[in-house]
């Protein structure tokens, strides 16, 4: 006989408006996704926040202390450059906020997302031509928003990029939330890369607690951030083709770089090990695991945040026939690697 699964988590008490129910996400036991049983593994669903990923944290906290330190107010425009998770919150945040918004993305941002972004009330502009000194989209579309900031009235760059208030908030969220549910008691926290402003509130919590936790940044694979070489990356929110403001001062304990099939590959297994079905940083951080694993000490205690849920990524990490075409991989080479060993992600920069 089957029986209902017990509740372990206590009702959250009723928040004030959308904005508080960020965070305090679920941190789920990952049973089957290692094949060493003397490493344990925990995964944060970001995906759990109202607007689908760990970008409401930051999109909330910077506006918030922009309106207490008024630096805005009623008649702004918030203008942001993002890859379509940061511009989600975003105007989540400026739609509760009765605050205008326009989000210059590119044409790697998912279709979801870009319909997402005008449902909530975002004037959308997509840049289509990469930047041509540097080839970069990431570079082209901040061009625009120095433009836009030039010619908008009343306009307001949160800069997620260099914003203090991007690390700020996983620090006092996401990085304490892991943290208080474990007891202290986690060995290492691996991290997708993209403004660095998750990888620099892990970082910054840890030190100010005094804890041991090593903090594993997972980037990729075509990524200027950390000294890479800047080249070909198909799947957006994850590294970054220019170094940011944040990124200069990062600092990690060690460094994994992992490829676009690595995170389709990272992100099918955990649908088929763990029924997660999770978006292509998540997936990238499950493959850096993976790689990483036997160097891990036994008995080592790891937590992944996984930014972001899998919706947004069908007709790629999830599709097929993208796959086949834009990454050169058939099914068939799919599911082997899907069903093998693990990962050939870059060795660790320890």
């Amino acid at each position: 006989m089957i029986t209902p699964v017990q509740a372990t988590v206590a009702t959250r008490a009723p928040v004030d408006g959308v904005l508080g129910a960020i965070g305090d996400t679920p941190l789920v036991a990952l049973q089957r996704y290692l094949d060493d049983p003397a490493i344990a593994v925990w995964a944060k669903l970001e995906a759990s926040n109202p607007g689908g990923s760990s970008k409401d944290r930051p999109a909330a906290r910077m506006l918030s202390d922009a309106l207490e330190e008024g630096r805005i107010g009623p008649g702004t425009t918030v203008v942001e450059s993002t890859s379509g998770n940061m511009g989600v919150g975003l105007a989540q945040a400026c739609r509760y906020h009765g605050l205008r918004l326009i989000c210059v993305v590119d044409t790697r941002a998912h279709e979801t997302n870009v319909r997402t972004l005008r449902a909530l009330g975002a004037d959308v502009r997509v840049v289509r031509e990469p930047d041509p000194r540097t080839g970069d989209l990431l570079a082209a579309r901040l061009d625009l928003v120095a433009e836009l900031l030039q010619t908008t009235p009343d306009a307001f760059w949160p800069n997620q990029y260099a914003n203090v208030s991007n690390p700020a908030a996983h620090a006092a969220g996401t990085m304490r939330e892991i943290d208080e549910a474990l007891d202290g008691a986690v060995d290492f926290v691996f991290v997708a890369t993209s403004t660095t402003g998750t990888l620099r509130g892990c970082r910054d919590y840890v030190r100010a607690h005094g804890r041991d936790t090593r903090i594993v940044a997972v980037d990729a694979v075509g990524s200027a951030l950390f000294g890479g070489a800047r080249g070909t990356r198909e799947l957006p929110g994850f590294g970054a083709g220019v170094a940011t403001g944040l990124s200069r001062s990062a600092e990690y304990d060690a460094l994994v770089r992992v490829a676009d099939i690595d995170c389709v590959v990272g992100c099918r297994r955990l649908v088929a090990r763990e029924a997660i079905f999770a978006g292509g940083s998540s997936g990238a951080v499950a493959s850096a695991l993976e790689s990483l694993a036997p160097q891990l000490p036994g008995g080592s205690r790891c937590a992944l945040i996984l930014p972001d849920g899998g919706v947004g990524y069908l007709r790629t990490v999830y599709d097929d026939d993208w796959v086949a075409a834009t990454l050169g991989r058939s099914p068939r080479d799919v599911a082997a690697l899907v069903g093998g060993g693990p990962q050939r992600a870059e060795p660790a920069v320890v």
